[in-house]
């Protein structure tokens, strides 16, 4: 399923210039993808689709960088997160999520990265994925397609950070 969802993210440079699931799944079905990872791919990306659809995005006056996250169509943005709250994860999160990802997410919302609602995505979108615990590749994977879907487009640095493969990284 992850193959697929990065040749879509390289495919298509935002979410709205996807083509349509049915189209794109012929498309897909073109490329060679087994028909088992493009189901499996295609009922993922609509349930990122659902998980965006309604909600608007508008930059934090305090950070370029950072979004808040509301109801579209209401006419205030939702509350942001209070500096001193804490996000608690359940022990099926936990469970599937893993050490390793539960860390990179923290990681993100404290570059911020993500915010509390686009980490309710990612953990979301997460937890509909197959495999316990979640690889941190995968989780990546989950972070860039969240971003694309929303149509923010991430910082260069941490776009090499989801982007990079760790293993060929020489440590200073």
């Amino acid at each position: 399923m992850f193959e697929v969802l990065v040749f879509v993210y390289e495919n298509y440079w935002r979410g709205d210039a996807c083509p349509q699931l049915e189209q794109l799944g012929r498309k897909l079905t073109a490329h060679g993808f087994e028909p088992d990872e493009i189901r499996d791919a295609l009922q993922w990306l609509d349930g990122l689709t659902l998980a965006t659809q309604g909600i608007q995005l508008t930059r934090s006056s305090e950070d370029a960088n950072s979004f808040t996250v509301a109801p579209r169509g209401q006419g205030e943005a939702a509350l942001p997160q209070a500096a001193d709250s804490m996000r608690v994860y359940s022990t099926a999160e936990q469970d599937h999520l893993g050490a390793e990802c539960l860390g990179f997410i923290s990681f993100l919302e404290t570059a911020n990265v993500l915010s509390a609602g686009l980490r309710e995505i990612v953990v979301e979108r997460a937890m509909a994925t197959p495999g316990d615990p979640v690889a941190l590749d995968e989780l990546k994977i989950i972070v860039l397609m969240v971003h694309w879907s929303t149509g923010i487009e991430p910082d260069a640095l941490v776009l090499d950070e989801l982007s990079d493969d760790r293993e060929g990284r020489i440590a200073h």
